[in-house]
C-alpha cells in the first residue's frame, strides 16, 4: 500500500484536527550477502536449499562462523531479520556432527516457544532429530520420552526455574550431552525478570557442570546498547558481539500522532484509546493488517470495545480481536492462529505480541502510547513490514509527560541510540531466592561463589538463620516442608499470582484468566472494573487467602484507576553531590511501605471522572534502592519569593520527574514511586523521593540519579512547554496520585526544574 497517499488522505478528511506532528520516511534498503567461512555438512545445505535459501545475510553468516568457532555469540538485528537462522544452522550442524550432542532453546514465552517448533521442522526436526516444547502445558505422558530422547528441548525461564532444574536427577542424560544453550529474545531480560533469569541461567550452568558438560551459549536480541554487556551480566560468561546487520527492508513512514486539544485552560486532549480506534477502523477498511500496542491490559480491552462498538452492524465487527496476558492459554493460541491465518485483520495488543511470534504479515503498526524506550519502540515498530514489505508505524500520544515530550523532540525516537538494558544479578532479595533453589538442587559449595558472587555466603548464614539451610562443609537444604523454586515469581517481586473466577448465576464458575501478584491489588481490588475480550465485568471480591477475586458480567460505561500511596524511610545513604542552586541529590537503600488507597471511575469514551471510592487493603513494605533531592534554603526562597506554593511545587516536580524517568532509564513509570514531603522524620528540608518500585531495586533509580541534570533539563522544558493553565495529566498531574494532585504548583516546579538542571531561573508566570 501506498502509506504515504494514506497520509495525504488522511490529513484531507473532515475528522482530521491536526494530529501529525511529525513524518519520517526511512527508504528501503537491499540484502548484504557474505559466504562463510564453514563447510557445512550436506544434510545442512539441503535444509537452507528445501527453504529457498541460496545465499546468508551478513549477519547470518558472521554469527555461525563465530558460533562453530565455538565462541559466546551474541546477535542483534532488527525484527525479522533471519537470527533464528543464525542458531538452528549451527545447532543442525552439531547435530549433525554429534547424534548424541543436546541443546536447550530458551525463549521469554511458551507461544514463542511453540511458534519456534514449527520452523525447525526445515531443520530437520522430525527426520534427523528430535525436538519438542518442554512448558506447562506439555502433557505428563511425553514428559519422560522429552527428558531420554529428545536432542532440542524448547523451553520458557519458567519452565527451566520450576520444572527442570529441581528435577535434574531426571535429565540427567540430557545435561551430561548439553553442548549448546540459546536465549532468544534477550533484549526482554531486563529489570525484575532479567535479574530472575541471570540465577536461573547461573543455576543451569551448575547443573550442567555437575553433570560433566560446559555448553556453549548464543544468544539473540533486537537493538539495544548494550547487548554484550546484558549477556555477559545474564550468563556470568564473555560474549562476542555480531550486530552487522544485512538484511533487506522495505519502506518504512513513521508517523507521531498527537490527539488534539478539546480544551486549552486545562490542555485536555482527545482520549488516545480513541484516536487508536480511529485509526484502527480507517486501516481495517482498507484492508490494511494492523496490530495495535498498548500500554496496558485496560488499555488492549477498551481500544477493542471502542472499535467494535463503532464497527456495530459491519463484518469487519467479527475482525479484530484483543491479545494479553491474563487470557486463558487456549484462547492466546487461537488467537495467534487466526492472525497467521489471516482470517483477522486487526488485533489490540500488550507487549505480548511484541516479540517475534510468528502471525503472518502485517502492513501497519499502531502505538497507543510510547512503550518506555526506543528499543520497545523499534521493536513493535517492527512488526509490521516484515521483509521487503513497505510498512507504516503510528506513535499517538498519552497525556503523560513524556508522551508529550516525545511529540515534541521526534529526534529522540528517530536518531537516538536504544537504551541500555538494567539487570542486578545480585540482588540480595531476588539472590538469596534463588540460593535456596540451588541449595535444594545441589548443596552449594566454594566453587559457586563465582556463579553466585561475593555476598553468596553472607546471604546463606542468613537463609540458616531462617533453618532453610545448614552448613556441613557446603551449604544444604534442610527445609522438608517447602519446595522454593514453586514459591518464587521470576516474573515479578511478588507470590504467587490470583485466579480470577467469573461467577454465573446458575453455573458453576468458571476461570476466566490470572492476575500476578503485583498487579493484583491494583487491578481487581473490590469495585474494580476487570474487562476481558471486550466484555466488561466488575469484581466482586478478592480474597487474599485464597487468592482469588471473583467477577461477575457488568453492563457499566466506565473503567476504574487505582489510587495509590506511599511512605518511606531511609535506611543508609550511599553516595551524595551538589546540585545547581544549593540542593543536594542522595542515593541510597530505602524502607517503604505503599498502599492502595482508593480507586476513581473513570468514563468511557470521555474518559471524565465520575467519582472515587475508598478501598481498606492490607499495605505491602519492601527495602529498595532510591534517590532523593533535598532543596536548600536558596531553592526555598526563590519559589516563595515567586509567590509558588512550596509543597505544590515539590508534589508537581515529583509527578513530572517519575513520568520523564523512562527517558535516562529502560523502565515504564509504574516501575518507579515517589513522594515529596515539606517535613521528612529523616530529613528536616523540603524534600523529594523517587524509589524502584521492587523490592531490592533494579537499578532504575541509580541511573536516574546518575543523570539528574539531563532529566531535570527535559521535565522544565516539558512542563513550560505544555499549554495548559494550571497542570494537568500532560505536565504535573499524576493519574493513581494517592492525594487526589493537591496541592499542586505547575509554574513553581518550572522554576525548581530549572534552578537544579542548572537552566535560566523561571518567572513566576513560565507556566
Amino acid at each position: 500500500m501506498d502509506f504515504a497517499a494514506f497520509i495525504d488522505d488522511l490529513t484531507q478528511s473532515p475528522e482530521y484536527s491536526g494530529q501529525i506532528e511529525h513524518v519520517h520516511h526511512l527508504p528501503g534498503r537491499p540484502a548484504r550477502f557474505q559466504e562463510l567461512r564453514h563447510e557445512l555438512c550436506s544434510p545442512v545445505r539441503a535444509c537452507l536449499q528445501e527453504q529457498g535459501i541460496e545465499h546468508l545475510w551478513s549477519h547470518q553468516a558472521e554469527a555461525i562462523d563465530r558460533i562453530l568457532d565455538g565462541e559466546h555469540v551474541v546477535v542483534v538485528s532488527s525484527t525479522a531479520s533471519g537470527k533464528t537462522l543464525c542458531y538452528t544452522v549451527p545447532m543442525a550442524q552439531r547435530l549433525s556432527e554429534s547424534p548424541t550432542s543436546r541443546t536447550l532453546v530458551v525463549y521469554p514465552t511458551k507461544a514463542l516457544a511453540q511458534d519456534q517448533l514449527r520452523k525447525l521442522a526445515g531443520f530437520g526436526a522430525g527426520r534427523t532429530f528430535t525436538a519438542e516444547t518442554y512448558d506447562g502445558d506439555t502433557p505428563p505422558s511425553i514428559r519422560r520420552r522429552i527428558k531420554r530422547e529428545c536432542h532440542v528441548v524448547l523451553t520458557n525461564p519458567d519452565m527451566l526455574h520450576v520444572g527442570i532444574l529441581p528435577y535434574h536427577h531426571t535429565w540427567a542424560d540430557f545435561f551430561r550431552n548439553l553442548r549448546l544453550v540459546v536465549l532468544d529474545e534477550v533484549h526482554v531480560y531486563r529489570g525484575v525478570f532479567g535479574s530472575h533469569t541471570a540465577n536461573v541461567v547461573r543455576r543451569l550452568r551448575r547443573i550442567a557442570r555437575h553433570y560433566g558438560s560446559d555448553p556453549q551459549f548464543v544468544c539473540c536480541s533486537a537493538t539495544i546498547a548494550n547487548p554484550k554487556g546484558l549477556c555477559d551480566a545474564l550468563t556470568g560468561l564473555d560474549f562476542s558481539l555480531v550486530d552487522d546487520d544485512g538484511a533487506p527492508q522495505g519502506k518504512r513512514t513513521f508517523v507521531l500522532w498527537n490527539p488534539p486539544v478539546l480544551e486549552k485552560k486545562t490542555a485536555r486532549r482527545r482520549s488516545a484509546n480513541l484516536e487508536a480506534a480511529d485509526l484502527l477502523i480507517r486501516l481495517m477498511r482498507l484492508s490494511v493488517r494492523t496490530i495495535c500496542f498498548t500500554l496496558a491490559r485496560v488499555q488492549a480491552e477498551l481500544i477493542l470495545t471502542y472499535a467494535r462498538q463503532r464497527l456495530e452492524g459491519s463484518k469487519l465487527a467479527d475482525k479484530i480481536l484483543a491479545y494479553r496476558g491474563g487470557y486463558l492459554p487456549s484462547e492466546r493460541r487461537a488467537i495467534e492462529q487466526r492472525l497467521f491465518d489471516g482470517d483477522l485483520l486487526a488485533v489490540t495488543s500488550t507487549t505480548a505480541l511484541e516479540l517475534g511470534v510468528d502471525i503472518g504479515g502485517l502492513d501497519a503498526a499502531i502505538l497507543a502510547g510510547y512503550p518506555g524506550s526506543v528499543a520497545s519502540t523499534r521493536q513493535q515498530a517492527g512488526r509490521a513490514g516484515r521483509g521487503k514489505q513497505d510498512a507504516l508505524a503510528v506513535l499517538i500520544g498519552m497525556h503523560g509527560g513524556i508522551h508529550q515530550y516525545l511529540m515534541r523532540h521526534p529526534e529522540y525516537i528517530l536518531e537516538n541510540t536504544s537504551e541500555r538494558a538494567i539487570i542486578d544479578p545480585f540482588n540480595r532479595f531476588i539472590l538469596g531466592g534463588h540460593l535456596l533453589c540451588a541449595a535444594y538442587e545441589l548443596a552449594i559449595g566454594e566453587q559457586d561463589r563465582e556463579l553466585f558472587g561475593p555476598e553468596m555466603d553472607a546471604i546463606l548464614e542468613i537463609l540458616a538463620e531462617h533453618r532453610y539451610v545448614t552448613l556441613r562443609g557446603s551449604w544444604y537444604w534442610i527445609d522438608p516442608k517447602t519446595y522454593p523454586a514453586r514459591e518464587i515469581n521470576i516474573r515479578s517481586a511478588g507470590g504467587p499470582g490470583y485466579d480470577i473466577v467469573l461467577r454465573r448465576a446458575g453455573q458453576e464458575d468458571m476461570l476466566l484468566g490470572t492476575m500476578d501478584d503485583a498487579s493484583a491489588f491494583r487491578l481487581v481490588h473490590p469495585g474494580a472494573i476487570y474487562l476481558h475480550a471486550g466484555q466488561t465485568y466488575l469484581v466482586e471480591s478478592l480474597d487474599l487467602e485464597s487468592r482469588v477475586a471473583t467477577v461477575v458480567p457488568t453492563d457499566a460505561r466506565y473503567y476504574t484507576v487505582p489510587l495509590i500511596a506511599g511512605d518511606v524511610r531511609i535506611d543508609e545513604e550511599e553516595d551524595a553531590r551538589g546540585l545547581p542552586g544549593g540542593a543536594t541529590a542522595r542515593l541510597g537503600r530505602l524502607q517503604v511501605k505503599s498502599a492502595v488507597l482508593g480507586f476513581m471511575k473513570r468514563e468511557q469514551i470521555t474518559e471524565r471522572e465520575l467519582g472515587r471510592e475508598d478501598l481498606d487493603l492490607p499495605p505491602s513494605s519492601y527495602e529498595t534502592v532510591g534517590a532523593w533531592i533535598t532543596l536548600s534554603r536558596a531553592d526555598v526562597h526563590a519559589i516563595q519569593s515567586a509567590g509558588h506554593d512550596l509543597m505544590g511545587t515539590i508534589h508537581a516536580l515529583e509527578h513530572a520527574i517519575i513520568q520523564l524517568l523512562p527517558l535516562v532509564a529502560l523502565c515504564d513509570p509504574h516501575d518507579v514511586a515517589g513522594s515529596s514531603n515539606l517535613g521528612h522524620p529523616d530529613v528536616a528540608d523540603p524534600t523529594i523521593f523517587m524509589w524502584d518500585s521492587y523490592p531490592g531495586g533494579v537499578g532504575i533509580c541509580e541511573t536516574g540519579y546518575e543523570r539528574l541534570s539531563e532529566l531535570m533539563a527535559a521535565t522544565a522544558e516539558t512542563i513550560a512547554a505544555c499549554p495548559c493553565d494550571d497542570g494537568c495529566p500532560s505536565c504535573v498531574q499524576a493519574p493513581d496520585c494517592g492525594n487526589a494532585n493537591q496541592p499542586l504548583s505547575k509554574a513553581g516546579a518550572v522554576l525548581l526544574a530549572r534552578r537544579l538542571s542548572g537552566g535560566a531561573p523561571a518567572s513566576s508566570d513560565a507556566a
